[in-house]
Protein backbone atom coordinates (compact mmCIF):
# COMPACT_ATOMS: atom_id res chain seq x y z
CA UNK A 1 0.00 0.00 0.00
CA UNK A 2 1.21 3.43 -0.45
CA UNK A 3 2.27 5.70 1.88
CA UNK A 4 -0.10 8.34 1.10
CA UNK A 5 -3.14 5.96 1.14
CA UNK A 6 -2.01 4.70 4.48
CA UNK A 7 -1.52 8.33 5.49
CA UNK A 8 -5.08 8.92 4.55
CA UNK A 9 -6.49 5.92 5.90
CA UNK A 10 -4.88 6.52 9.41
CA UNK A 11 -5.72 10.38 9.42
CA UNK A 12 -9.51 9.52 8.71
CA UNK A 13 -10.05 6.97 11.10
CA UNK A 14 -8.05 9.08 13.80
CA UNK A 15 -10.54 11.95 12.65
CA UNK A 16 -13.51 10.20 12.37
CA UNK A 17 -13.45 8.43 15.58
CA UNK A 18 -12.78 11.52 17.66
CA UNK A 19 -14.95 14.24 15.80
CA UNK A 20 -17.57 11.82 14.39
CA UNK A 21 -18.10 11.04 10.60
CA UNK A 22 -20.38 14.07 9.51
CA UNK A 23 -18.19 16.61 11.45
CA UNK A 24 -14.85 15.63 9.14
CA UNK A 25 -14.82 17.06 6.00
CA UNK A 26 -12.47 15.92 3.05
CA UNK A 27 -10.73 19.21 3.66
CA UNK A 28 -9.06 18.31 6.81
CA UNK A 29 -8.51 14.77 5.94
CA UNK A 30 -6.50 15.65 3.08
CA UNK A 31 -4.89 18.68 5.16
CA UNK A 32 -3.76 16.64 8.34
CA UNK A 33 -2.17 13.48 5.60
CA UNK A 34 -0.25 16.18 3.40
CA UNK A 35 -1.85 14.64 0.50
CA UNK A 36 -3.48 16.51 -2.60
CA UNK A 37 -7.08 16.12 -3.31
CA UNK A 38 -6.16 14.48 -6.15
CA UNK A 39 -4.25 12.00 -4.36
CA UNK A 40 -7.15 11.28 -2.06
CA UNK A 41 -9.70 10.59 -5.21
CA UNK A 42 -7.36 8.53 -7.31
CA UNK A 43 -7.21 5.97 -3.96
CA UNK A 44 -10.89 6.74 -2.85
CA UNK A 45 -14.13 7.82 -5.14
CA UNK A 46 -15.56 9.23 -2.45
CA UNK A 47 -15.64 9.75 1.58
CA UNK A 48 -18.45 6.91 1.84
CA UNK A 49 -15.50 4.64 -0.11
CA UNK A 50 -13.07 6.21 2.62
CA UNK A 51 -15.54 5.32 5.45
CA UNK A 52 -16.25 2.19 4.05
CA UNK A 53 -12.42 0.97 3.92
CA UNK A 54 -11.68 2.47 7.11
CA UNK A 55 -14.39 0.15 8.58
CA UNK A 56 -12.86 -2.64 7.07
CA UNK A 57 -9.44 -1.84 7.92
CA UNK A 58 -10.42 -1.40 11.67
CA UNK A 59 -12.48 -4.52 11.87
CA UNK A 60 -9.56 -6.45 10.48
CA UNK A 61 -7.26 -4.97 13.24
CA UNK A 62 -9.54 -5.39 15.92
CA UNK A 63 -9.99 -9.21 15.33
CA UNK A 64 -6.47 -9.87 14.82
CA UNK A 65 -5.79 -8.11 18.15
CA UNK A 66 -8.51 -10.56 19.91
CA UNK A 67 -7.04 -13.69 17.77
CA UNK A 68 -4.66 -14.84 19.87
CA UNK A 69 -6.74 -14.90 22.78
CA UNK A 70 -9.20 -18.22 20.87
CA UNK A 71 -6.18 -20.16 21.72
CA UNK A 72 -7.13 -21.05 25.06
CA UNK A 73 -8.90 -24.15 25.63
CA UNK A 74 -11.18 -24.32 27.76
CA UNK A 75 -14.18 -21.70 27.93
CA UNK A 76 -14.12 -19.61 30.45
CA UNK A 77 -10.36 -18.81 29.84
CA UNK A 78 -10.88 -18.16 26.33
CA UNK A 79 -14.03 -15.77 27.26
CA UNK A 80 -11.44 -14.00 29.89
CA UNK A 81 -8.82 -13.82 27.71
CA UNK A 82 -10.94 -11.98 24.72
CA UNK A 83 -12.59 -9.74 27.39
CA UNK A 84 -9.08 -8.82 28.48
CA UNK A 85 -7.94 -8.01 24.52
CA UNK A 86 -10.93 -6.26 23.84
CA UNK A 87 -10.71 -3.61 26.99
CA UNK A 88 -6.86 -3.50 26.00
CA UNK A 89 -8.18 -2.65 22.75
CA UNK A 90 -10.23 0.27 24.12
CA UNK A 91 -7.29 1.41 26.28
CA UNK A 92 -4.80 1.48 23.24
CA UNK A 93 -7.74 2.98 20.78
CA UNK A 94 -9.40 5.25 22.79
CA UNK A 95 -12.83 5.39 24.80
CA UNK A 96 -14.89 7.30 22.54
CA UNK A 97 -17.71 4.60 21.66
CA UNK A 98 -17.90 2.09 18.79
CA UNK A 99 -17.10 3.31 15.66
CA UNK A 100 -19.30 1.21 14.08
CA UNK A 101 -22.01 1.83 15.55
CA UNK A 102 -21.32 5.62 15.18
CA UNK A 103 -21.07 5.18 11.28
CA UNK A 104 -24.19 2.85 11.28
CA UNK A 105 -26.13 5.96 13.33
CA UNK A 106 -24.75 8.82 11.19
CA UNK A 107 -25.59 6.86 8.03
CA UNK A 108 -28.44 4.50 8.41
CA UNK A 109 -30.83 6.48 5.98
CA UNK A 110 -28.31 7.64 3.76
CA UNK A 111 -25.93 4.58 2.77
CA UNK A 112 -27.31 1.14 2.45
CA UNK A 113 -23.86 -0.07 2.12
CA UNK A 114 -22.57 1.73 4.94
CA UNK A 115 -25.08 0.22 7.81
CA UNK A 116 -25.02 -3.06 5.90
CA UNK A 117 -20.99 -2.79 6.72
CA UNK A 118 -22.36 -2.64 10.57
CA UNK A 119 -24.27 -5.32 10.51
CA UNK A 120 -22.24 -7.52 9.42
CA UNK A 121 -19.32 -6.71 11.80
CA UNK A 122 -21.47 -7.26 14.64
CA UNK A 123 -22.61 -10.55 13.01
CA UNK A 124 -18.95 -11.24 12.22
CA UNK A 125 -18.04 -10.60 15.97
CA UNK A 126 -20.19 -13.29 16.84
CA UNK A 127 -19.00 -15.62 14.41
CA UNK A 128 -15.60 -14.70 15.14
CA UNK A 129 -16.60 -15.95 18.30
CA UNK A 130 -18.29 -18.71 17.14
CA UNK A 131 -15.35 -20.01 15.15
CA UNK A 132 -12.55 -19.59 17.92
CA UNK A 133 -14.78 -22.55 20.12
CA UNK A 134 -17.61 -20.77 21.85
CA UNK A 135 -21.50 -22.23 21.42
CA UNK A 136 -23.65 -20.07 19.88
CA UNK A 137 -25.28 -18.64 23.41
CA UNK A 138 -21.33 -17.74 24.83
CA UNK A 139 -20.20 -15.91 21.56
CA UNK A 140 -24.12 -13.90 21.44
CA UNK A 141 -23.57 -13.19 25.50
CA UNK A 142 -19.83 -12.27 25.05
CA UNK A 143 -20.67 -9.87 22.17
CA UNK A 144 -23.60 -8.31 24.24
CA UNK A 145 -20.85 -7.95 26.83
CA UNK A 146 -18.47 -6.00 25.01
CA UNK A 147 -21.31 -4.00 23.55
CA UNK A 148 -21.92 -3.01 27.01
CA UNK A 149 -18.20 -2.36 28.17
CA UNK A 150 -17.96 -0.26 25.20
CA UNK A 151 -20.09 2.25 25.73
CA UNK A 152 -19.89 2.41 29.50
CA UNK A 153 -16.05 2.92 28.95
CA UNK A 154 -17.40 6.33 27.40
CA UNK A 155 -18.51 7.97 30.43
CA UNK A 156 -16.95 5.73 33.22
CA UNK A 157 -12.91 4.82 33.94
CA UNK A 158 -11.85 2.33 31.60
CA UNK A 159 -10.05 0.15 34.51
CA UNK A 160 -13.31 0.24 36.30
CA UNK A 161 -15.15 -0.68 33.60
CA UNK A 162 -12.38 -3.57 32.58
CA UNK A 163 -12.51 -5.43 36.27
CA UNK A 164 -16.76 -5.59 36.29
CA UNK A 165 -16.84 -6.63 32.62
CA UNK A 166 -14.10 -9.34 33.81
CA UNK A 167 -16.35 -10.29 36.81
CA UNK A 168 -19.23 -10.63 34.51
CA UNK A 169 -17.59 -12.92 32.26
CA UNK A 170 -15.92 -15.07 35.22
CA UNK A 171 -19.67 -15.03 36.53
CA UNK A 172 -21.50 -16.45 33.49
CA UNK A 173 -19.04 -18.46 31.57
CA UNK A 174 -18.24 -20.49 35.46
CA UNK A 175 -18.48 -23.85 34.57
Amino acid sequence: MSKKRESLLENAERLFYENGFHAIGMKRIISESEVALMTMYNHFDSKEDLILEVLKRREDRYFSFLEPSLKESKPINKALSLAEAHMDWILKNGSNGCMMLRAKEEYASMNKEISDTVIAHKRNLISFFQDGGLDSNQATRLAMLFEGATALSEVLEPGEVSKDLMDTVEKLFHE
